[in-house]
């Protein structure tokens, strides 16, 4: 069953507006990490499917060094950088 609800159009404006300054600090939000480079980081699953590796083999990669990690709220992240140095050591 669908519902219909009719709102007056200076509400439904202003609601546009909001959204539009949300999306606006949204923008400006992800600009300024991008720009600080924090766009570059992949995370454990995305590497594993990357490389075609297993979760344990990139876990041996981390408990052996091999690669830098970053973990944030029990999620594990790679930096780009750090992939291509695994990369050009031929794993």
């Amino acid at each position: 069953m669908m519902e219909i609800i009719n709102i007056d159009k200076a509400v439904f404006e202003n609601m546009i507006a909001r959204f539009e300054c949300f999306k606006e600090r949204v923008i400006a939000l992800c600009g300024r990490y991008k720009s600080k480079g924090l766009d570059q980081w992949i995370d454990n699953q995305d590497l594993c499917m990357m490389l075609h590796i297993s979760p344990r083999t990139l876990q041996t990669y981390r408990d052996t060094g091999r690669i830098n990690f970053s973990r944030i709220n029990h999620k594990i992240y790679y930096r780009v950088s750090d992939i291509e140095k695994l990369l050009q050591s031929g794993k």
